[in-house]
């Protein structure tokens, strides 16, 4: 099973790898000609060196080593550029298709989706974790072939040196072979345990960086503060652990390449000495040439182990980055039996609605809710916090599906819309008002990338959005901040639902979006949406009774379910929980006022 995951892992990776395939070719080509340059080398050296101690270097002898010298230097250096240009480009460009997907597949998430990873974990595998498998594709391109080949070719050049003194490799090679398997095995886990405290330490970060605010204004820098110390001590603590493996190494590969080579000066010395003034017998020149390939022998050994290293590492951030890619999508339109239809005009109905988030939650969210909006009407849902009324209308443009029952818009299932179609149709102005960064022009066609400039500014007064956007110096060209922080709650709010009225949708949904705006405000949007919205369905979540009392339907709902619905006459007359609503607020006013 583990083999079977781990050979569908390198499938999915071979996919990045395919439009790229001729820089994953000429890259390992390239560092084939360096290797050869490194082997052939050595050789001349031992020439130059033997040909200088017994006296047979001639001037033309020396002249043509000098120039197959600088030839096989030139043919090294062409070969480590080219091979490092072309697996550069074949890594980044590599990691940018991957990074692309993973994107666009967080993009086709739903709630539920997003749910099960939390933000700084996205954030990880977006940018570290694609960063690892990068890095060691990068590495693997110049050192899978350069490496092995060095090893093999430095290998066969000093047995053909000395059959009998390349018997001490017999025992070098094994001890380094056990060292890097028990290193490679050690490293793993402990890869995969640094990322996830790489995951905890992003989400501390941005969690504090977003809130702020919230942070200063409750003197929380303290606990913030120790929050990140815990989160950066546990990252360190796995880092050093992860580390301390690839410190264990380098020890060993030094001690057994200076161990081999003392043993290859020692038996090799004493061959030279015996057999010097014999023809055919071992030069200086060869020991030298000897010594230089088993220094590459062992070079080449500790690339392997390094390139080995930097694989267990990459595996663990390939496989987070494949359980996005892998993510069951549990919300799509591929079995839409009309994706070509759109919202004509804006009816809801729920017909015997359940859901619970968490699938195999005992407690459900909303429990069966049957419930029908007329369309061109203004419908407000009101209950107390936590009633299920965001979850309710979050299924009309299928951010939620239900568990149970269904949902219709114009007497068609949800499902059978398109996402796109059905989005298109449907306006959200959600509880957590977000705007992003660039200016408040740009903010504004979000619901419409074509409007003009009087067109937005037209959706803005209908807001009560345009009295303080002029009165910026730069007006609609002001930059926003990351998420609005630079205007306030109350503008926030009126710039989304400006947004939200660009788009002209058939379906207008306000989640309890003017809360922070005072009544008399919110009595003009109400009013601007009757006079510019007359055709589409209106459904206002409100926790304030003023912001849905002159509603044509009221909707009250209680634990999940709907206790009552009417107008505010008949409610007040015949419906206990919001009377007690009602009354509650009126008496807070009341207290207010006096």
């Amino acid at each position: 099973m583990k083999q079977e995951k781990q050979q569908g892992l390198i499938r999915k990776l071979a996919k990045y790898a395919r439009p790229y395939l001729p820089y994953f070719i000429i890259g390992p080509l390239c560092m084939i000609v360096e290797v050869i340059g490194e082997v052939v080398m050595p050789k001349f050296l031992s020439a130059v060196v033997t040909g200088g101690t017994d006296g047979t270097m001639t001037t033309a002898k020396s002249i043509f080593y000098a120039v197959m010298m600088i030839i096989t230097a030139l043919c090294m250096m062409a070969g480590g550029v080219g091979g490092s240009y072309f697996g550069a480009k074949a890594s980044v460009n590599f990691a940018a298709d991957m990074r692309v997907d993973v994107y666009h597949k967080v993009q086709q998430y739903s709630f539920a989706n997003i749910d099960k990873f939390s933000t700084g974990s996205l954030v990880t595998r977006l940018t570290n974790d694609v960063t690892q498998v990068q890095n060691f594709v990068n590495m693997m391109l110049r050192m899978s072939i350069r490496a092995p080949g060095m090893m093999i070719g430095a290998l066969i050049m000093a047995i053909t040196i000395r059959p009998s003194l390349s018997v001490v490799f017999a025992v070098a090679m094994p001890v380094l072979f056990v060292s890097i398997f028990g290193l490679v095995r050690m490293g793993f886990p402990r890869f995969s345990a640094m990322q996830e405290k790489l995951d905890r330490l992003n989400a501390t970060v941005q969690e504090n960086v977003t809130n702020v605010r919230v942070v200063k204004s409750f003197v929380r820098e303290d606990h913030e503060k120790e929050k990140f110390r815990r989160a950066n001590g546990d990252l360190k603590k796995a880092g050093l652990r992860a580390m301390n493996v690839m410190i264990l190494l380098s020890p060993v590969m030094t001690i057994v390449m200076n161990v081999t080579v003392i043993a290859v000066l020692w038996f090799g010395g004493k061959i030279v000495l015996n057999e010097a003034g014999t023809i055919g017998g071992m030069q200086i020149g060869d020991l030298s040439a000897f010594v230089t390939y088993v220094t590459q022998i062992l070079s080449s050994l500790m690339m392997i182990t390094a390139m080995l290293m930097m694989s267990s590492r990459a595996l663990a951030s390939a496989r987070r980055i494949s359980e996005v890619l892998d993510e069951q999508i549990d919300l799509d339109d591929s079995q839409a039996a009309q994706p070509q239809r759109e919202v004509e005009n804006g009816e809801v109905r729920f017909e015997h609605v359940s859901f619970r988030y968490y699938k195999n939650s005992a407690e459900e969210v909303l429990h069966d809710i049957s419930l029908t909006i007329p369309a061109h009407t203004t419908v407000g849902i009101i209950g107390s916090t936590g009633c299920g009324k965001s979850t309710l209308v979050s299924m009309i443009p299928r951010l939620y599906d239900c568990d149970q029952g269904r949902v219709l818009i114009d007497g068609i299932d949800v499902k059978d819309y398109s996402l796109y179609h059905l989005r298109e149709g449907v306006g959200m102005v959600l509880q957590k008002n977000v705007l992003f960064s660039g200016s408040i022009a740009d903010n504004l066609r979000w619901g419409d990338e074509n409007a003009d400039d009087e067109t937005v500014r037209a959706a803005a007064k209908l807001a009560q959005a345009d009295g303080f956007v002029t009165s910026f110096p730069d007006g609609y060209q002001t930059d926003l901040v990351e998420g609005g922080a630079n205007v306030s709650g109350g503008q926030k709010q009126r710039l989304c639902i400006a947004r939200a009225l660009l788009k002209k949708p058939k379906i207008l949904i306000l989640d309890d979006s003017t809360s922070a705006v005072d009544t008399a405000t919110e009595a003009q949007i109400r009013t601007a949406f009757r006079t510019s919205l007359p055709d589409a369905t209106k459904i206002i979540i409100a926790q304030r009774i003023t912001s849905v009392m002159d509603a044509d339907l009221i909707v009250v709902m209680d634990e999940g379910g709907i206790v009552g619905t009417g107008t505010h006459t008949s409610l007040l007359q015949n419906n206990e929980t919001y009377r007690e609503i009602y009354d509650s607020q009126m008496e807070q006013r009341q207290e207010v006022r006096a």
